[in-house]
């Protein structure tokens, strides 16, 4: 007798989901033939179609005004920042954009001011620039692990308020993003990188101590959050343990913050979750719990 309890009912959408070239690579490549797992990947996958082609408007919108706009992200080691930029720009006119990940400074730029090499990196009249981490690197990653000092910390907390002020004021407009996840998701992260031979190089000696330096991060990041929150500049928080929705918040969000025309539909469509992504409101001590 057929076992029932394993059937799923399936709407017009799924089956047409389905019986697509994608549909059919998900199901071959589900080991476990679990049809569920499968329609929520493919799901998500169309949610995604969609609103990247709400980016792909935006830029428009910002290469016609010629408008210039940054995207910060930030977040703890294996937050899913990368994987976040790479769904924002996967369709994205790649002439009208920049990604930018810096390595460690130079010499030659340890002795310059800090935001120097940071400044050379700005978008241009029409350009959007992806920063995968930035010059909040000294506000959290450099303290916790030595790489500056007491004094070179508390010279850029004193600085970075009026550094994005001076952004503003010319027209730049810069959105500061953080990937929240809690201890027990970064540390399954980490071990599924280390097992997979074609990600282990994502791997450093600053992830591999970012464990047990866990608490550092956290007082540094809400020090980060309490001197740098504004409201011309705000930050927005990401919880990020599923990275799916995390990455489809964080377009939404990102979509509602550009001033790019938008029908009412449009409007409806990017509402954020407010559970998954929300903005910090200036002395706001809620914060996010990793």
């Amino acid at each position: 007798m057929e076992d029932t309890s394993k059937l799923i009912d399936l709407s017009k959408k799924d089956l047409e989901l389905l019986n697509t070239k994608l549909g059919v690579q998900e199901l071959l490549s589900n080991k476990e033939l679990k049809p569920e797992r499968v329609l929520n990947r493919l799901r998500y996958y169309d949610k995604l179609i969609e609103y990247q082609g709400e980016l792909i408007k935006m830029q428009h919108w910002v290469s016609d005004k010629k408008k210039r706009v940054i995207i910060l992200f930030e977040g703890r080691d294996a937050a899913g920042k990368g994987g976040a930029i790479r769904r924002f720009i996967e369709h994205m006119n790649p002439r009208l954009l920049r990604q930018v990940a810096l390595p460690a400074p130079t010499e030659v730029e340890k002795g310059q001011w800090y935001f120097q090499r940071y400044i050379q990196q700005l978008p241009n009249p029409g350009e959007i620039v992806f920063f995968d981490r930035s010059w909040y690197n000294r506000a959290v990653v450099e303290p916790v692990n030595g790489f500056c000092t007491k004094r070179q910390y508390k010279q850029f907390i004193s600085q970075v308020v009026d550094f994005e002020k001076m952004l503003d004021k010319d027209g730049i407009q810069v959105i500061k993003l953080w990937f929240s996840i809690t201890k027990e998701e970064q540390q399954d992260r980490f071990e599924k990188i280390r097992q997979d031979p074609l990600k282990q190089w994502k791997l450093s000696p600053v992830d591999d101590r970012a464990l047990e330096l866990w608490d550092d991060y956290g007082r540094y990041k809400e020090e980060m959050f309490r001197r740098t929150n504004n409201d011309f500049c705000p930050w927005a928080i990401v919880t990020a343990d599923i990275k799916t929705k995390a990455r489809i918040e964080a377009i939404k969000y990102v979509l509602g913050e550009v001033d790019y025309p938008k029908d009412e539909k449009t409007m409806r469509k990017i509402k954020v979750n407010r559970k998954i992504i929300y903005q910090l409101k200036k002395g706001e001590v809620a914060l996010p719990p990793d």
